[in-house]
Parts: structure tokens; C-alpha cells; sequence
């Protein structure tokens, strides 16, 4: 029986709720699963740019304290790593919803060559890193 164009709309629908769900599921319980030194369970986005005179690298990371990230430089790369905790943790409160990443989370972001100190700076939820050129 073919579906009609009123019945389209339910069907997107219903694949977009489950498809949530299942994000969610894998999300909670990769989660809940790991053990504190465990893999990195989420990695924060970040943007790269660069001039003549510096690469600067910004990751988003909102709700996580100076104290909880950790940025190492390694060869080629620059890696960006901590933790963020729930922030009701403890509470009795059921989960309704839970989209917003918790637990350990890595980035690494690869660096041309080249590129001497960096200078860094958490705020509002944003890691700015600037690496300078070699002259």
C-alpha cells in the first residue's frame, strides 16, 4: 500500500525520534561503561588558523573548568585532553534527555612544522592556543 503525502511527514518523524534514541543509548552507555582512565568518550570540536606568523587553535569545550583540560604538545601535533563532569552528579534526578557530552574527551590536532612556544588561554568555554612561526 503506497503512502500518502499526509503520512510522509509521520514517517520522518518516527525515523528522526529513533535515530535520536539511538544516539542517546550508545551516548549513556559508552558512558557509564567506562572506567575513569578509560578511552576518550567525546572529542570537542576545534578550528585551525594560521598566517604568515602564528597558527592559532581554538577547541569548544563549554563547561569544563581550566583545571579539568590538559594541552601537550607532540610531534606534529598538539594534543588536548581532560574531563567534563555531569553537572547534577549525585542528585536523584532521572535523565530525560542527554545530548551534551560528559566524561574524559581528547583532541588531537595535527600542526604543520615549524611552529615554536604556545601561549593558551581558557575562557567563556573556549581554549585559544597560539603557536608562532620559527623565523
Amino acid at each position: 500500500m503506497p503512502r500518502s503525502p499526509d503520512t510522509d511527514w509521520m514517517w520522518a518523524e518516527a525515523f528522526a525520534m529513533l535515530a535520536q534514541a539511538e544516539r542517546m543509548h550508545r551516548q549513556f552507555f559508552r558512558l557509564a561503561a567506562a572506567p575513569a582512565r578509560a578511552e576518550p568518550a567525546w572529542e570537542p570540536p576545534a578550528d585551525v588558523y594560521e598566517d604568515d606568523r602564528e597558527v592559532v587553535v581554538v577547541v569548544a569545550m563549554p563547561g569544563v573548568a581550566a583545571e579539568h583540560v590538559e594541552v601537550l604538545r607532540e610531534p606534529g601535533a598538539l594534543l588536548v585532553r581532560g574531563h567534563r563532569p555531569l553537572p547534577i552528579a549525585g542528585t536523584r534526578l532521572r535523565v530525560r534527555q542527554l545530548e551534551i557530552p560528559y566524561g574524559r574527551f581528547e583532541r588531537r590536532i595535527d600542526l604543520p612544522p615549524g611552529l615554536a612556544a604556545a601561549a593558551s588561554e581558557l575562557a567563556h568555554g573556549v581554549l585559544v592556543v597560539r603557536l608562532t612561526r620559527g623565523a
